[in-house]
Protein backbone atom coordinates (compact mmCIF):
# COMPACT_ATOMS: atom_id res chain seq x y z
CA UNK A 1 0.00 0.00 0.00
CA UNK A 2 1.25 3.37 -0.96
CA UNK A 3 0.65 6.61 1.27
CA UNK A 4 1.78 9.91 0.73
CA UNK A 5 1.49 11.89 3.81
CA UNK A 6 1.69 15.74 3.19
CA UNK A 7 3.64 16.74 6.13
CA UNK A 8 5.58 19.49 8.23
CA UNK A 9 4.06 18.95 11.40
CA UNK A 10 4.15 17.33 14.35
CA UNK A 11 1.37 15.23 14.27
CA UNK A 12 2.83 13.88 10.18
CA UNK A 13 5.51 12.82 11.82
CA UNK A 14 3.92 10.83 14.43
CA UNK A 15 1.99 9.08 12.22
CA UNK A 16 4.87 8.19 9.71
CA UNK A 17 7.00 6.56 12.51
CA UNK A 18 3.74 4.36 13.64
CA UNK A 19 3.30 2.84 9.75
CA UNK A 20 6.62 2.82 8.37
CA UNK A 21 6.96 -0.42 8.87
CA UNK A 22 3.71 -1.40 7.41
CA UNK A 23 3.08 0.45 4.61
CA UNK A 24 5.34 2.58 1.97
CA UNK A 25 5.02 6.28 3.06
CA UNK A 26 6.16 9.16 1.64
CA UNK A 27 5.88 12.44 3.42
CA UNK A 28 5.80 15.46 1.01
CA UNK A 29 7.15 18.81 2.59
CA UNK A 30 7.04 22.38 1.08
CA UNK A 31 10.65 23.13 1.58
CA UNK A 32 9.80 26.50 3.34
CA UNK A 33 12.49 25.35 6.35
CA UNK A 34 16.05 24.91 5.46
CA UNK A 35 16.29 22.15 8.04
CA UNK A 36 13.52 20.43 8.61
CA UNK A 37 13.04 17.79 11.08
CA UNK A 38 12.50 14.40 8.99
CA UNK A 39 9.68 11.69 9.41
CA UNK A 40 10.27 8.07 8.76
CA UNK A 41 10.08 6.21 5.65
CA UNK A 42 11.01 8.34 2.08
CA UNK A 43 10.73 12.21 1.42
CA UNK A 44 9.81 14.56 -0.71
CA UNK A 45 10.41 18.25 -0.84
CA UNK A 46 8.45 21.03 -2.76
CA UNK A 47 5.04 21.97 -4.37
CA UNK A 48 3.53 19.45 -6.98
CA UNK A 49 2.38 22.36 -9.53
CA UNK A 50 -1.08 22.71 -7.94
CA UNK A 51 -4.34 20.54 -7.68
CA UNK A 52 -3.68 19.09 -11.16
CA UNK A 53 0.32 18.67 -10.36
CA UNK A 54 -0.88 16.49 -7.28
CA UNK A 55 -3.37 14.23 -9.44
CA UNK A 56 -0.87 13.67 -11.67
CA UNK A 57 2.13 12.80 -9.21
CA UNK A 58 -1.10 10.11 -7.48
CA UNK A 59 -1.55 8.84 -10.82
CA UNK A 60 2.01 8.12 -11.94
CA UNK A 61 3.00 7.58 -8.24
CA UNK A 62 0.21 4.91 -8.18
CA UNK A 63 -1.04 6.32 -4.57
CA UNK A 64 -3.14 4.36 -2.78
CA UNK A 65 -4.59 6.67 0.02
CA UNK A 66 -3.29 10.42 0.94
CA UNK A 67 -3.26 11.62 4.34
CA UNK A 68 -3.21 15.43 4.72
CA UNK A 69 -1.56 16.48 8.05
CA UNK A 70 -0.58 20.11 6.87
CA UNK A 71 -0.16 23.02 9.10
CA UNK A 72 -4.11 24.11 10.34
CA UNK A 73 -3.41 27.59 7.93
CA UNK A 74 -2.08 25.67 5.09
CA UNK A 75 -5.17 26.14 2.83
CA UNK A 76 -4.27 26.03 -0.50
CA UNK A 77 -2.56 23.00 -0.14
CA UNK A 78 -5.61 21.44 1.76
CA UNK A 79 -7.68 22.53 -0.99
CA UNK A 80 -5.37 21.06 -3.86
CA UNK A 81 -5.26 17.25 -1.89
CA UNK A 82 -9.55 17.35 -1.93
CA UNK A 83 -9.64 18.42 -5.30
CA UNK A 84 -6.70 15.67 -6.64
CA UNK A 85 -7.36 13.38 -4.80
CA UNK A 86 -11.69 13.57 -5.65
CA UNK A 87 -10.57 13.85 -9.35
CA UNK A 88 -8.13 10.61 -8.98
CA UNK A 89 -10.38 8.37 -7.14
CA UNK A 90 -7.62 7.98 -3.75
CA UNK A 91 -9.10 8.51 -0.40
CA UNK A 92 -8.25 11.23 1.38
CA UNK A 93 -8.25 11.72 5.44
CA UNK A 94 -7.44 14.99 6.72
CA UNK A 95 -5.39 15.13 10.30
CA UNK A 96 -5.68 18.48 12.52
CA UNK A 97 -4.80 18.47 15.76
CA UNK A 98 -7.65 20.59 18.05
CA UNK A 99 -7.93 24.53 18.08
CA UNK A 100 -7.44 26.13 21.35
CA UNK A 101 -10.27 27.13 23.66
CA UNK A 102 -10.44 30.07 25.85
CA UNK A 103 -10.08 29.20 29.44
CA UNK A 104 -10.89 31.15 32.42
CA UNK A 105 -8.54 34.37 32.82
CA UNK A 106 -8.03 34.41 29.23
CA UNK A 107 -8.56 37.42 26.99
CA UNK A 108 -8.88 36.63 23.41
CA UNK A 109 -10.15 38.95 20.64
CA UNK A 110 -10.43 36.30 17.62
CA UNK A 111 -10.35 37.58 14.53
CA UNK A 112 -10.41 35.90 10.75
CA UNK A 113 -7.75 37.29 9.58
CA UNK A 114 -4.31 38.52 9.66
CA UNK A 115 -4.95 41.94 8.36
CA UNK A 116 -7.76 42.01 10.36
CA UNK A 117 -5.41 41.17 13.39
CA UNK A 118 -3.17 44.19 12.25
CA UNK A 119 -5.94 46.62 12.08
CA UNK A 120 -7.18 45.67 15.77
CA UNK A 121 -3.72 45.28 17.33
CA UNK A 122 -3.09 49.35 17.88
CA UNK A 123 -6.19 49.00 20.50
CA UNK A 124 -4.28 46.37 22.50
CA UNK A 125 -1.01 46.92 22.82
CA UNK A 126 1.96 48.45 21.71
CA UNK A 127 4.47 46.00 22.57
CA UNK A 128 3.79 43.05 20.70
CA UNK A 129 4.64 39.36 21.56
CA UNK A 130 4.63 38.09 17.48
CA UNK A 131 4.18 34.14 16.99
CA UNK A 132 2.30 34.30 12.95
CA UNK A 133 5.49 32.52 11.59
CA UNK A 134 8.06 34.30 9.36
CA UNK A 135 5.71 34.67 6.71
CA UNK A 136 3.23 36.71 8.74
CA UNK A 137 5.65 39.28 9.38
CA UNK A 138 4.91 40.95 6.49
CA UNK A 139 0.93 41.71 7.34
CA UNK A 140 2.40 44.25 10.23
CA UNK A 141 4.50 45.96 8.33
CA UNK A 142 2.67 49.56 8.14
CA UNK A 143 2.17 49.52 12.35
CA UNK A 144 4.80 51.71 12.51
CA UNK A 145 3.20 52.83 16.35
CA UNK A 146 4.12 49.17 17.81
CA UNK A 147 7.20 47.06 18.65
CA UNK A 148 7.23 43.57 17.90
CA UNK A 149 9.25 40.79 19.07
CA UNK A 150 8.59 37.84 16.64
CA UNK A 151 9.19 34.36 17.57
CA UNK A 152 10.01 32.04 13.90
CA UNK A 153 12.04 29.33 13.19
CA UNK A 154 14.01 31.00 9.82
CA UNK A 155 14.23 34.73 9.33
CA UNK A 156 11.35 36.70 7.42
CA UNK A 157 11.11 37.80 4.29
CA UNK A 158 9.88 40.61 2.85
CA UNK A 159 8.39 43.85 4.32
CA UNK A 160 8.83 44.01 8.25
CA UNK A 161 7.77 46.39 10.58
CA UNK A 162 10.27 49.06 11.58
CA UNK A 163 10.34 48.36 15.32
CA UNK A 164 11.14 44.64 14.86
CA UNK A 165 13.69 42.27 16.67
CA UNK A 166 13.33 38.48 15.96
CA UNK A 167 14.38 35.53 17.91
CA UNK A 168 15.44 32.78 15.73
CA UNK A 169 14.02 29.58 17.47
CA UNK A 170 11.90 26.14 17.25
CA UNK A 171 9.81 24.77 20.42
CA UNK A 172 8.87 23.47 22.35
CA UNK A 173 8.60 25.75 25.13
CA UNK A 174 7.47 26.05 28.08
CA UNK A 175 5.61 28.38 30.22
CA UNK A 176 8.41 29.61 32.53
CA UNK A 177 10.16 30.26 29.12
CA UNK A 178 7.14 32.32 27.94
CA UNK A 179 6.65 34.49 31.14
CA UNK A 180 10.21 35.45 31.24
CA UNK A 181 10.44 36.73 27.64
CA UNK A 182 6.75 38.46 27.82
CA UNK A 183 8.57 40.10 31.45
CA UNK A 184 11.89 40.62 30.28
CA UNK A 185 10.78 42.89 26.94
CA UNK A 186 7.30 44.48 28.70
CA UNK A 187 5.27 42.78 25.76
CA UNK A 188 1.53 43.42 27.17
CA UNK A 189 -0.02 41.77 24.03
CA UNK A 190 0.29 38.33 22.13
CA UNK A 191 -0.58 38.05 18.44
CA UNK A 192 -1.14 34.62 17.17
CA UNK A 193 -2.82 31.83 14.71
CA UNK A 194 -4.61 29.36 16.18
CA UNK A 195 -2.56 26.12 15.48
CA UNK A 196 -3.68 23.94 18.60
CA UNK A 197 -0.78 21.80 20.41
CA UNK A 198 1.56 22.81 22.51
CA UNK A 199 0.18 26.11 24.47
CA UNK A 200 3.14 27.38 27.03
CA UNK A 201 2.27 31.20 25.51
CA UNK A 202 -0.86 31.05 25.88
CA UNK A 203 -0.53 30.30 29.63
CA UNK A 204 1.99 32.34 30.22
CA UNK A 205 -0.60 35.36 28.73
CA UNK A 206 -3.29 34.30 31.58
CA UNK A 207 -0.77 34.47 34.23
CA UNK A 208 0.18 37.64 33.34
CA UNK A 209 -3.23 39.50 31.97
CA UNK A 210 -2.33 40.30 28.88
CA UNK A 211 -4.79 39.71 26.26
CA UNK A 212 -4.52 37.78 22.93
CA UNK A 213 -4.80 38.18 19.25
CA UNK A 214 -6.30 34.35 18.00
CA UNK A 215 -6.31 34.27 14.41
CA UNK A 216 -8.60 31.63 13.57
CA UNK A 217 -8.44 28.96 11.06
CA UNK A 218 -9.52 28.79 7.37
CA UNK A 219 -12.44 26.28 6.66
CA UNK A 220 -11.59 22.26 5.97
CA UNK A 221 -12.43 21.00 2.54
CA UNK A 222 -15.66 18.36 3.17
CA UNK A 223 -13.61 15.31 3.84
CA UNK A 224 -13.17 13.10 6.82
CA UNK A 225 -10.87 14.38 9.88
CA UNK A 226 -9.05 12.62 12.63
CA UNK A 227 -7.64 14.83 15.30
CA UNK A 228 -4.58 12.07 16.48
CA UNK A 229 -1.88 10.28 14.39
CA UNK A 230 -2.99 6.94 15.62
CA UNK A 231 -6.67 7.45 14.22
CA UNK A 232 -5.42 8.04 11.29
CA UNK A 233 -2.82 5.03 11.95
CA UNK A 234 -6.08 2.83 12.29
CA UNK A 235 -7.76 4.76 9.15
CA UNK A 236 -4.89 3.74 7.55
CA UNK A 237 -4.97 0.04 8.73
CA UNK A 238 -8.58 -0.47 7.70
CA UNK A 239 -7.90 0.26 4.16
CA UNK A 240 -5.32 -2.08 3.93
CA UNK A 241 -7.84 -4.96 5.38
Amino acid sequence: MRVLLLGGTTEARRLADLVAGEVAVTTSLAGRTREPLLPAGAVRIGGFGGADGLARYLRDEHVDAVVDATHPFAAAMSGNAFEACTASDVPLMILRRPGWTARPGDEWHRVASLPEAAALLPGLGRRVFLTTGRQGIAHFAGSDECFFLARSVEPPAGPVPRQLEVVLDRGPFTVAGERDLITRHRLDVLVTKDSGGADAKLVAARELAIPVLMVDRPPLPPAAVVSTADAAAAWLRSLRR
